[in-house]
């Protein structure tokens, strides 16, 4: 079981260094060039997988593919320097509702597939849009003109930053697995803080940097990153664990087989999501863009409330995860995607989205990490525990929300 949970959390490793890495390549070597390249390797992974004879050569193919991540943060760059910004709000709603599923469509289609074909079947599907969406950026994404950057890439602090991302997903999974005090959760701890400070002494030192520490420092790149973290540390969990563990548990739960909490639970708020991004986006064009995320947060709140109280009434969770799914999916993922681009230093502009896609990953982890001890003792109390620290870390999503300001254009 080890070994095959790999396949998911290498891909999701994979895709947080090639988000932050590839994202800034794009501002030197071009946007199209670069997503051409990004699908040409998600398309050699997912060949890999189709034709795997052993689980390291799926894992290949997993990291390979993990590559693909990186495509929505160079999407959401080449909206707001292509479209209006009018258009790009709802754009980038859009591509963002596609970046949480499909509509939550996605899971299931995969499920039947497996069952019906076989789970190679799955990448055959991949394969077929990975193919189609290549030509589509050929045909359609005009050529790349000048750099956006001037200068050369910084490798240096591209390998120091995704050493200490590996380190700090590593140290998240094997401090809550074995205890923060085991000697492999020390030396993860002592690998991100070797790596972190090794990319500081860099990033000072290059003409050309990953992100510049005096932009990370500003109050428009850092508290985006820490929103970003906290959110989904808050949120996911709730949506996609606990409430999942308690829809599946048959004693003290709603006693569902995983395709009907799927479709009850998971489901319907992403459908719902898929509505709500494309007008939260024009609500923040219109609106403001911190303001639509702390009434997003706000709302969230209220929603992860109702669902800490009343965690056993099956009906009374599914709406307020359905309310999630327009609070959350929507309001909140899109305007925390639209900051990561419109804030981005203007001399990096993929800096950003590129780091808020690790956060992305990184705050997943640590929330299920959290919350996980609690809700699989699978007692009331247990959830309860659980649903109430994810409102405790979404009201720290909300206060650190309060100090990101927006850059000046």
């Amino acid at each position: 079981m080890g070994d095959i949970s790999q396949v998911s959390s290498l891909f999701f490793l994979a895709g947080a260094i090639c988000g932050v890495v590839l994202s800034r390549v794009s501002d030197f070597w071009g946007r199209r060039r670069i997503l051409l390249a990004v699908l040409a390797v998600t398309t050699v992974g997912t060949i890999l997988c189709i034709a795997a004879p052993n689980l390291p050569v799926l894992l290949t193919g997993r990291v390979l593919q993990g590559a693909s991540s990186s495509a929505f943060q160079i999407a959401y760059v080449v909206l707001n320097e292509r479209l209006s910004k009018k258009v790009f709000a709802a754009a980038l709603g859009v591509i963002t509702a596609i970046n949480g599923g499909v509509g939550g469509v996605d899971g299931l289609f995969g499920g039947w597939l497996s069952d019906a074909f076989g789970y190679r079947s799955i990448f055959a599907v991949i394969l077929v849009v990975g193919i189609a969406a290549a030509g589509c950026v050929a045909l359609v994404l005009p050529k790349d003109g000048p750099p956006v950057t001037a200068g050369r890439m910084d490798w240096w602090g591209a390998g120091a930053l995704s050493i200490a991302l590996y380190c700090v997903t590593y140290l998240v999974s094997h401090g809550f697995a074995d205890g923060w005090d085991s000697a492999s959760t020390l030396g993860y701890l002592a690998g991100t803080v070797v790596s972190a400070v090794a990319f500081g002494f860099i990033e000072r030192r290059r003409t050309t940097p990953l992100i510049a520490l005096s932009h990370l420092k500003s109050r428009e790149v850092w508290p985006v990153i820490a929103t970003t973290v906290v959110v989904l540390s808050g949120i996911f969990a709730v949506i996609n664990f606990t409430v999942v563990v308690i829809s599946q548990n048959p004693e003290t739960g709603f006693g569902l087989s995983a395709t009907e909490s799927s479709l009850l639970f998971l489901t319907p708020a992403a459908l719902i999501g898929l509505a709500a991004a494309p007008m939260a986006g024009w609500l923040a064009d219109r609106k403001g863009w911190l303001g639509t995320l702390r009434v997003g947060l706000v709302l969230s709140i209220v929603g992860l409330c109702v669902i800490a109280a009343f965690p056993l009434q099956k009906w009374t969770v599914f709406a307020a995860v359905a309310f999630l799914g327009i609070t959350y999916n929507g309001l909140v993922l899109t305007t925390l995607n639209g900051l990561g681009v419109l804030n981005s230093p203007k001399d990096a502009p993929a800096a950003l989205p590129g780091l808020n896609s690790a956060a992305f990953g990184t705050g997943a982890s640590i929330g299920i990490g959290l919350v996980a001890p609690y809700a699989t003792r699978g007692t009331l109390g247990g959830y309860s525990t659980a649903l109430w620290i994810s409102v405790g870390i979404t009201v720290l999503a909300l206060a650190t929300s309060l100090f990101i300001t927006r850059r000046e254009d």
